[in-house]
């Protein structure tokens, strides 16, 4: 795993080349400790520099920015081509010559001989790479299909940038910083900056299985072209209801069996130590069990735990470590441990991110840093399998008030808008039942509020977005913003196939997935130099996923039911079989206690005022009645929180 960057279009010197190119290495340093590496070409006005985390071929040979043998396309790749030994072997048997054993040489030489177009779709991996064309003057930028490695593009006074993190970008002299509100209005509403934007105006993110070309040919005047597909989820999910699988339940097993451990294996070919982050879960269990089947060793398995009974997955991780042989390593974090990694996270994530869940994140993988270069890590089950409780959450509400018609609805949704607050919190008990079960906060009134515009909604995939969303009307709160800007995010265009599920299956496999889980993980593991691998997140598992019917994912009411079998061949179905706990942390009560002081100082009202991004009204409303624990506004005052920490760390 490494972190590259690069510039198109510069007239620099020599000093001036070596002294930008320097800066963007360094301040990616963290992805790539063991070496770095920058090539330029003056007359060209092109540059690309690499920092490099050894994990294959650990020689010079494997070394970056690296030049094709025939010498026409010099590459910085960030990420693994897992199979390259078979492309090897079909380049060699054409005549290519090797002279290192890395897959980065592999990748380049496939360009040299099938071209790029032919090339991506014969990839299996997860990877950004840049690749310079001598020929065409032209630069090329790639991301891998469902975006687990990032990259970063823009243009500064007319000169374009790259990278795989922000903060290379922000080296370059010039970069102005400008923030984006529509940026913020998504991030307010979603805890992340979507694709294809970024938190700055004119940078935006390369989405997942795109590639871009920079023309570079007129020098000093480089123009970038549009973004293309070489891969689809929205192809693959389609085509998936096109061609349904057509095998019995126990083939649909038998053949997710089989891709995975496959998967598996090709991730497990590492020249550095390698193991697997473990939470006791379906998802990490199966990964684990798989690994563990096909090593000779023990495998050396990672979890944490807390002190936190209600957050605290560690005894199961250890009884699935104990199971299947691993050798286990478990760390347990107090509440003290969490709250320093805090001062972290806006320099981690380098625009503003607020998923929680990156602080046991980046402690588990700091714990497996300790002792290993490369980890597997379960993530993508969910997605792929309908693992979400907010899935069946979104059923069930939907089933109460999708058959009435929607005229009828939005009369009664009329009616409780208009009604005083005081006659539905007397009226709004016959209610409890629902409310009780979904954990709904605030008084009857309140819900019975929601409860007109849950009545509104159209379609249960707006009914999904709401249920997604921390702030509702982002316009309200960012001051500059208009609202979400209409970019073709699947919550602006919904698709129309298959089940319900399925559909809000796609919204956050194309959103949610790589813009928040993926996110996370890279930031984090990156940050301690240990490289992630998701081998659920093959795309051959991907695609042979959405042709599996939805009754084989959820089963007599039991989510990822197909996976849950699968596992079942390794592992007891008694020590997963439990109600899902996430990776969380207890913010609700940090932000009433040791955060206290920290969030009054970054949402002071003075400060919100100065700052001029925010309203502070519905800040300080909310902030006041969370410390009073009248109501719980944790995720939305971690956004605005994460956003503040971020503006005085990194802008």
């Amino acid at each position: 795993m490494c972190g590259l960057a690069g510039i198109i279009g510069g007239e620099f010197t020599t000093d001036d080349w070596q002294g930008h190119l320097g800066r963007m290495a360094e301040r990616i340093r963290h992805r790539g400790p063991d070496a770095s590496g920058s090539w330029f070409d003056e007359a060209a006005g092109a540059g690309l520099t690499h920092r490099r985390l050894s994990i294959l071929d650990l020689s010079n040979e494997g070394a970056q920015p690296m030049r094709s043998a025939g010498g026409r396309f010099v590459i910085a790749y960030n990420g693994e081509i897992y199979n390259f030994i078979e492309l090897r072997g079909e380049l060699a048997a054409e005549g290519a010559q090797f002279r290192g054993h890395s897959d980065t040489e592999v990748l380049l030489c496939a360009i040299e001989r099938w071209g790029l177009e032919r090339t991506l779709p014969r990839l299996n991996g997860m990877f950004a790479f840049a690749v310079w064309d001598t020929v065409d003057r032209r630069m090329h930028l790639v991301r891998d299909r469902v975006g687990i490695k990032p990259l970063y593009y823009g243009s500064i006074d007319g000169v374009v940038v790259f990278g795989s993190e922000l903060k290379a970008i922000r080296s370059y002299p010039g970069f102005g910083g400008e923030l984006d509100a529509g940026a913020i209005a998504w991030f307010v509403s979603v805890n992340y900056v979507p694709a294809p934007h970024s938190i700055y105006r004119g940078i935006r993110k390369l989405e997942p299985g795109h590639w871009l070309t920079i023309d570079g040919s007129s020098a000093g005047h480089p123009t970038v072209g549009s973004p293309r597909a070489y891969w689809s989820m929205k192809d693959v999910a389609a085509a998936g209801q096109g061609a349904v699988f057509q095998g019995s339940y126990d083939d649909a097993v038998d053949a997710l069996d089989h891709q995975l451990r496959d998967a598996v294996r090709a991730r497990m070919v590492a020249d550095v130590p390698l193991g697997a982050f473990l939470s006791g879960g379906i998802d990490s269990s199966t990964v684990v069990a798989m690994m563990q089947a096909q090593s000779a060793v023990p495998v050396q398995t990672f979890s944490i735990g807390y002190d936190e009974e209600e957050y605290d997955e560690a005894p199961f991780a250890k009884a699935i470590a104990d199971h299947l042989g691993t050798q286990h390593t478990e760390l347990t974090v107090s509440s003290s441990d969490a709250l320093a990694v805090i001062p972290r996270l806006p320099q981690m994530f380098d625009e503003p991110f607020s998923d929680s869940s990156q602080i046991p994140t980046y402690l588990v993988s700091e714990l497996a840093r300790r002792h290993v270069t490369v980890s597997l890590s379960g993530d993508g089950g969910d997605e792929l399998f309908a693992g979400y409780r907010r899935y069946a959450m979104a059923m069930e509400i939907w089933g109460r008030i999708g058959w009435i018609p929607r005229w009828a609805r939005n009369g009664v949704a009329g009616l409780l808008r208009g009604s005083p607050k005081g006659l539905l919190d007397r009226t709004g008990f016959w209610l409890a039942p629902l409310w009780k079960k979904h954990g709904t906060a605030g008084t009857p009134g309140d819900k019975l509020k929601k409860m007109a515009e849950i009545l509104a909604f159209p379609s249960i995939e707006i009914l999904y977005r709401d249920l997604m969303t921390h702030w509702k009307q982002p316009a309200e709160l960012v001051l500059e913003a208009d609202g979400l800007p209409d970019d073709g995010h699947p919550w602006r265009r919904p698709p129309k196939f298959g089940h319900p599920v399925e559909r809000m299956s796609y919204i956050d496999s194309v959103s949610y997935l790589p813009d928040d889980v993926l996110a996370k993980v890279d930031r984090a593991s990156m940050a301690v130099s240990l490289e992630a691998r998701v081998p659920l997140l093959d795309h051959r598992v991907v695609e042979l996923a959405w042709t599996l019917p939805m009754e084989f994912k959820v089963r007599q009411g039991a989510t990822k039911a197909v996976l849950r079998s699968v596992l079942d061949r390794y592992v007891p179905r008694e020590m997963v079989d439990r109600p899902k706990m996430g990776f969380g942390v207890p913010i609700d009560h940090w932000l009433r206690g040791p955060l206290r002081e920290w969030g009054e100082s970054l949402l002071s009202p003075s400060r919100l005022r100065d700052d001029g991004i925010f309203d502070p009204a519905p800040i300080r409303t909310k902030w006041e009645e969370h410390c009073s624990g009248a109501r719980d506004w944790h995720y939305y005052l971690w956004d605005v929180l994460m956003f503040q920490a971020w503006r005085e760390n990194c802008n």
